[in-house]
């Protein structure tokens, strides 16, 4: 907690502190007059000193073009476990403290503010959703309704996950998917045509929960395949300590999202850097603020990735990394 405390002071180490304890509403207070501008941070996963760490640079986006806590800019939040009706609940409760937007973290959170208002601009950052396809947006140039934000192109992601895949084993032909079928087919289909074009076998391993994971992996070791893709979603991000130890304990080199993961054990990770994310979405935020409609705001795509190589799991699973693949990693863990 001390971080949180140092990063964001005394009054959001209270919203912190709130929320843990299962406080139902936590707002940010302003002295004096109303604040000008009023937003709010919808998320159906606990808070963390990570997500504020996360959102901090999103904050600070916002300083940086005028917009202030404590001076002309509150901040309403609702995070806290929540699915489903429940999360659409919360999403309706915070639109009736009346932002003027709404900054929603993760697929779930993007949908329940979505169901919960029509009027009031929705700004997303989602790894795992097609905004066309969800009926989020009509198009990605211009969305139309009252959703932007930041999403993931996955067909383009599996493509780059497959190449580094093979330039790590040259032999690979056969691939592994490790899917949380509960985010929808978007990953999936992804991952799918990448290995289509690439002429690799994709078996999809499909997952629901996390008691799942223990028999997806598994069934990737027995299936023989040369490979593992982790696709995301907040249930295997949360197991993902898990995944990693599986996929050494299978001998499988795996690539995974988020590049932290690297650090942790897994082989490689290709993926955004989240608190970059979250300065876009900031900088997104700053135009509704200055007048733009969300639905002229064309989506954006993450602008900064990082490409994580862990040297012990490569010696592990014995296997040998070229100078120019280590050379093109902005992190090499030893």
């Amino acid at each position: 907690m001390g971080r949180v405390v140092s990063q964001f002071g005394r009054r959001q180490f209270l919203i912190v502190a709130g929320l843990l304890v299962g406080a139902p509403v936590v707002r940010a207070q302003t002295a004096g007059a109303a604040p000008a501008f009023h937003i709010g941070v919808l998320r159906g996963a606990p808070d963390s000193p990570l997500f504020r760490a996360n959102l901090h640079p999103f904050i600070q986006e916002l300083a940086e073009n005028g917009f202030r806590e404590n001076e002309n800019l509150a901040v309403e939040y609702r995070i806290g476990l929540a699915h489903g009706a429940d999360l659409v609940a919360r999403a309706r409760e915070l639109v009736r403290a009346g932002p003027r937007a709404i900054l929603a973290a993760g697929p779930d959170s993007t949908v329940a503010a979505a169901q919960a208002t029509r009027e009031i601009a929705i700004v997303a950052v989602d790894l795992e959703t097609d905004p066309v396809a969800a009926g989020l947006v009509k198009t990605l140039g211009r969305p139309g309704g009252n959703v932007t934000g930041l999403f993931l192109d996955m067909p383009e992601l599996c493509g780059k996950w497959l190449q580094l895949l093979k330039e790590v084993v040259p032999r690979l032909a056969r691939v592994a998917v490790l899917w949380d079928s509960t985010t929808g087919p978007y990953q999936r289909n992804g991952a799918a045509a990448a290995a289509r074009s690439t002429r690799v076998e994709a078996s999809i391993l499909e997952v629901k929960r996390a008691e799942d994971i223990d028999a997806a992996m598994k069934a990737a070791s027995n299936a023989r395949v040369d490979g593992l893709i982790v696709l995301s979603s907040p249930m295997l991000n949360s197991f993902r300590r898990q995944i990693v130890v599986l996929a050494s304990q299978y001998r499988l080199p795996a690539i995974y999202l988020f590049p932290e993961t690297a650090e942790e054990g897994g082989l490689l990770a290709y993926g955004p850097v989240i608190k970059s994310l979250f300065r876009q979405a900031g900088g997104v935020m700053v135009k509704i603020f200055r007048g733009a409609r969300p639905g002229d705001i064309p989506i954006e795509r993450p602008t900064k990735f990082e490409f994580a190589i862990n040297l012990k799991t490569a010696k592990a699973l014995g296997i040998s990394l070229s100078p120019a693949l280590l050379f093109r990693a902005d992190r090499v863990i030893e």
